[in-house]
């Protein structure tokens, strides 16, 4: 039996907030071609996720949060928010499913959030055309300011 527990979720925070990126995996497929690929996600509220997509091939992602909270957001073609939904357990949104070929963003709204994700394997990198062109880029010295305009829009709050 594979657990999900507190000892997991504490490691996997530790290393997001020791990691450049501000986030971690902790990858419970045995390998990159299973054909369902789960993970615990730690993420900071420093990370960045581009908004992107799933398309060829067309996976459909679930988001379920643990611990803490995190912001997920839905865009059309343009960018524009078309939905977006605050996960935080202790409110009673545990998860959301995304659409495969649906423009998407997470914003960890607290330290040590932890999401647990499941999409169809084998894992295959995002390639450059699911990237959105209408946001910044994942090292871009603006995506700070762009997900600060997305909280504002959307009236959302993030301990930083």
């Amino acid at each position: 039996m594979k657990r999900i527990n507190h000892q997991i979720a504490h490691d996997t925070t530790l290393k997001a907030k020791q990691s450049e990126r501000s986030r971690m995996n902790y990858n419970f497929h045995p390998t990159l071609d299973d054909p369902i690929q789960r993970m615990l996600n730690a993420l900071e509220p420093e990370t960045y996720l581009p908004p992107h997509r799933h398309v060829n091939p067309h996976k459909v992602e679930i988001f379920l949060v643990l611990k803490g909270k995190v912001l997920v957001v839905e865009f059309d073609d343009n960018g524009s928010v078309i939905d977006h939904q605050v996960l935080d357990p202790l409110q009673g949104g545990y998860g959301c499913e995304i659409a495969a070929g649906v423009w998407h963003t997470l914003i960890s709204l607290e330290s040590g959030t932890v999401v647990y994700e499941l999409k169809k394997g084998p894992f295959s990198a995002i390639s450059e055309h699911n990237f959105a062109t209408w946001a910044p880029k994942a090292n871009d010295e603006k995506a700070k300011d762009y997900q600060l305009s997305l909280l504002r829009l959307l009236g959302v709050q993030q301990k930083s």
